[in-house]
């Protein structure tokens, strides 16, 4: 990139943007994570606690959230090939998140029976 054309106030706006959006994705990411990550804390299933709602959920829904906001701004400014790459890691982190099973709908939900 030539740096006698760029204009450091479009720079910056650009890179506060960059960082509004990547901050308003890990929000989304929190946001998504509160209702499992209440019932796993909580002991919803019996009074037992989920520890790993919190220790593998919580990053991995933040890093997911944050991830697809830059994703999508990178889109939006037509960057595609770094589009991808975030977009690939955020498929990535979805499939180690199923794996770990911190994904899966919470505990209270799928062992519950007809009484619930």
């Amino acid at each position: 990139m030539d740096t006698a054309h760029t204009n450091p106030r479009r720079e910056a706006l650009t890179g506060a943007a960059g960082l509004l959006s990547a901050a308003l994705g890990a929000l989304a990411g929190l946001a998504v994570w509160l209702p499992y990550g209440r019932s796993g804390l909580s002991g919803a299933f019996e009074g037992e606690r989920n520890t790993d709602v919190l220790f593998l959920g919580l990053p991995l829904l933040l890093l997911g959230g944050t991830l697809t906001a830059l994703a999508l701004f990178a889109a939006v400014r037509k960057r595609w090939r770094t589009a991808l790459g975030l977009v690939a890691a955020v498929a990535a982190l979805t499939a180690l998140g199923y794996g770990l099973d911190v994904l899966a709908e919470p505990q209270a939900a799928r062992d519950c029976g007809s009484p619930c």
